[in-house]
């Protein structure tokens, strides 16, 4: 029970531990009925559920007896032992809700896994444990070329390959195709031997944008790896809250110092905890949620 997975619906946490056994995910009860109650109160949400729990045993109800209980990280910061279900017995426990919200969560719960971002997650975690993240050229456009083919290599066409055409977002225009090989080759010369200077490189290969889709998942990985390569940090993402980073995102094009900041307050010397890695990943494909 190694891989954490932490979900996000509605900017709430539904985490999740990964049975290698079983070869499936179980998810924090708790967390669901909160989603589903709009309740902060942890005692709040533990009191109705058990409430909930007693009043489904007595109904002889399937969501009880499929429930089974795992140790995970509490608000205390002690692993605790919580009530956890399965894909099948979340869908059940959430037909006890019957509401628009519920409905919502249950099409988001059952198309998550099958989306083009749900399959690329699932690679982005294979990749901490495969020796393919050894052999990958750290700070270069190839590097960052080899992560964006491992994470969406048969679920895009154009997975690896840098784009032909012009892109923008939100108003801005990403690097011109026509001068982005020139574009990338500079970046390329950038040096990455402080703090300071790896941000630099990031920010660039952000307004570069080398990709149709993708670049905000593959330069994360490629940002961590720069950092764990020459400082021996990497980023706790999960301290970073979403609105922050994209703002910080779109002002860096012109002024840095914010997602600096950011960035600076959530690094950590644990580079080899596959949590952290896995925390991490989750927070990078959350940042991509519309």
């Amino acid at each position: 029970m190694t891989k954490i997975s932490i979900r996000f619906f509605d900017d709430r946490e539904v985490r999740a531990v990964w049975d290698e056994e079983q070869a499936k995910w179980w998810f924090s009860v708790l967390d669901i009925v909160a989603v589903l109650t709009d309740q902060d109160d942890y005692e709040k949400t533990r009191n109705y559920w058990k409430y909930l729990k007693a009043k489904l045993k007595r109904e002889n109800s399937e969501v009880v007896s499929a429930t089974t209980q795992l140790k995970l990280l509490a608000p205390d910061g002690k692993r605790r032992l919580t009530d956890v279900l399965d894909h099948d017995g979340i869908l059940a426990l959430g037909k006890e809700f019957p509401s628009k919200k519920a409905n919502r969560f249950i099409q988001w719960f059952t198309h998550s896994e099958e989306s083009v971002d749900g399959k690329s997650r699932s690679k982005a975690y294979a990749l901490f444990e495969s020796s393919f993240i050894d052999s990958i050229e750290v700070g270069t456009a190839k590097g960052l070329q080899q992560i964006h083919a491992y994470l969406f290599g048969g679920l895009y066409p154009f997975a690896g390959q840098i784009r032909q055409k012009n892109i923008s977002k939100g108003g801005f225009q990403f690097a011109t195709s026509h001068f982005l090989g020139t574009t990338l080759q500079q970046i390329d010369a950038m040096p990455e031997n402080t703090f300071d200077q790896i941000v630099a490189k990031y920010v660039e290969m952000n307004v570069a944008h080398p990709f149709m889709d993708g670049n905000g998942r593959s330069t994360r990985i490629w940002l961590d790896l720069m950092l764990k390569k020459h400082l021996k940090r990497c980023v706790d993402w999960s301290r970073i809250g979403k609105k922050d980073y994209m703002n910080a995102m779109v002002q860096s094009a012109v002024d840095a110092r914010l997602l600096k900041k950011l960035l600076k307050n959530a690094l950590t010397d644990e580079i080899d905890s596959r949590e952290m890695y896995m925390k991490g990943i989750d927070h990078s494909y959350y940042y991509e949620e519309e």
